[in-house]
């Protein structure tokens, strides 16, 4: 579990077809720990569904639970932008 958990850390929310081909686990392992991973709370998982083709293709789209990613270079505060 703890490689899907740094996968999610670098790249942000992730579709569990495309954390599976990355981490070298099966699809069906890897919804296996992406459940068990949710149900500790670790993780936020939304079940979705997106049609190519026309066909209709379920997934489920997670993220770290709690893990917001730091601001951008060069950003600008609120205070700043209005002056």
């Amino acid at each position: 579990m703890k490689p899907i958990l740094e996968y999610l850390k670098k790249h942000g929310e992730q579709l569990d077809t495309e954390i599976a081909k990355a981490t070298g686990l099966t699809l069906s392992n890897a919804r296996t720990q992406l459940v068990e991973l949710a149900a500790k709370r670790e993780i936020m998982v939304c079940y979705s569904t997106r049609y190519e083709n026309g066909k209709p293709i379920e997934g489920m789209k997670c993220r770290l639970a709690g893990f917001i990613p730091p601001a951008a270079p060069g950003r600008k505060s609120k205070s700043q932008a209005k002056t």
